[in-house]
C-alpha cells in the first residue's frame, strides 16, 4: 500500500489538471508561453502519475485495467476480471 500522503497529492494533481485544462488548451492555442508558465506547475498533465486504484502502487500499472499487476493477478485468479483466464497450453 502506497502511503496516503502520495495517494492524496495524486488525487490533488488531477482536480488541478481537470480545473486548468480549458485555460491551458486556449493559452497553447494562442501560443501564449508566458501565460502558459504562469499555471501552476500541477496543473500540467505530464506531473499526474498513474497509480492503482486499489492500492495505489505507482509502478507495473496497467492502464487497461487501472490496477497494478499483483493486484490484477489477485483479481484474475479468483476470477474476478470477465474475459481474464490463466494462459495454458
Amino acid at each position: 500500500m502506497a502511503k496516503k500522503s502520495a495517494i492524496a497529492r495524486d488525487l490533488k494533481r488531477k482536480k488541478m489538471i481537470t480545473k486548468y485544462s480549458e485555460k491551458r488548451a486556449e493559452l497553447k492555442k494562442i501560443g501564449d508561453l508566458d501565460g502558459l508558465a504562469k499555471l501552476p506547475r500541477n496543473s500540467s498533465p505530464t506531473r499526474f502519475k498513474n497509480r492503482c486504484s486499489e492500492t495505489g502502487r505507482p509502478r507495473g500499472y496497467m492502464r487497461t485495467f487501472g490496477l497494478s499487476r499483483i493486484a490484477f493477478r489477485q483479481h484474475a485468479s479468483k476470477g474476478e476480471i470477465p474475459g481474464i483466464t490463466k494462459a495454458s497450453w
